[in-house]
């Protein structure tokens, strides 16, 4: 178990949990009666054999099960090395890691200290009352390489990367601040299919007019949405184009490249995480891991925008 100055220490330092202070302080708020309902919730739930308050004490107390949750996320940092930090056995890291982050998925994104998105529906009615413009891109993590015999082996090999991973939709303000990740995907999925799944196209359809924008990998929702999802113009001559056409082609590919980048940041940010680089742990944990990430990353940038951090 940490003290009391060290723990302070690792609070104090964005560049140790990815966070300000003041964000911990909120999450500890928020996050905390949780944990601890659902603790007492499975005491409960099973008969008692000793009086209340005995048996073993916890060693790891909450704030503490939350900083190995947050530089875990960070940096990647094994529940070996977790362990010595705070003074307690690995598999206690590996509890409170795996009890604490579905926690932190649950929470959303956060657009402004009152607007929490946790929907793509929430995402879509949010940009039609602000009038703001959505943008959208997918995203892949690399992952372990399924076992040989495993049924649907080769549904994780990435045709963009060649490589074995998962795939995230990420939905962006114009000014790149994070809204959504949706959960994971195979990363053979192709992103316009991802998005046909995760029923963009009704939402679009029926909801309010929203402008999103998106790449070539998304060419043919804008039919689909009567115009809502903008993407770069397609080619129509593959080869021996007319020079008039070369040039009217790419002056809209760079009127629309430029409104589009942002998500990118979005994403570099995202993958500043090094849990989102690479992911060494089991698959089945990457939606939550990614939800857990956007949600801690979108409060940071909501409490820099308030200017609520100092």
């Amino acid at each position: 178990m940490v003290g009391s100055r060290t723990r302070a220490a690792i609070i104090r330092s964005q560049r140790i949990t990815g966070l300000a202070p003041d964000v911990i302080a909120e999450l500890l708020a928020e996050i905390g009666p949780l944990w601890h309902e659902r603790h007492q919730a499975v005491l409960t739930s099973r008969p008692r054999r000793r009086a209340v308050g005995a048996g073993a004490k916890y060693k790891l107390v909450f704030v503490d099960r939350l900083l190995a949750t947050l530089v875990h996320l960070r940096h990647g940092t094994t529940h070996d090395v977790l362990a010595c930090w705070f003074g307690v056995d690995r598999s206690t890291i590996t509890r409170a890691i795996g009890e604490v982050w579905p926690l932190l998925a649950d929470r959303g994104c956060t657009v402004a200290p009152d607007i929490r998105l946790r929907t793509l529906a929430e995402v879509i009615d949010h940009l039609g009352a602000s009038g703001q413009t959505g943008i959208i891109d997918g995203t892949e993590v690399r992952v372990r390489r399924p076992a040989v015999g495993r049924k649907a082996r080769e549904k994780f090999i990435s045709g963009k990367n060649k490589q074995n991973a998962v795939k995230s939709m990420v939905v962006t303000d114009a000014e790149g601040r994070l809204l959504f990740c949706s959960p994971a995907e195979p990363a053979s999925c192709a992103d316009i299919t991802h998005a046909r799944k995760l029923g963009l196209v009704e939402l679009l359809a029926d909801g309010p007019a929203v402008e999103i924008l998106a790449d070539a990998g998304y060419q043919g929702l804008g039919a689909q949405t009567g115009g809502r999802v903008v993407t770069p113009p397609h080619r129509k001559f593959k080869k021996n184009s007319p020079e008039w056409y070369e040039e009217m082609h790419e002056r809209q590919r760079k009127a629309h490249s430029p409104r589009r980048i942002r998500v990118e940041h979005g994403i570099g940010h995202l993958k500043n995480w090094r849990s989102l680089a690479r992911h060494h742990g089991r698959r089945e944990h990457m939606s939550d891991i990614i939800q857990s990430v956007a949600g801690l990353l979108s409060h940071q940038q909501a409490a820099t925008a308030s200017g609520t951090r100092t």
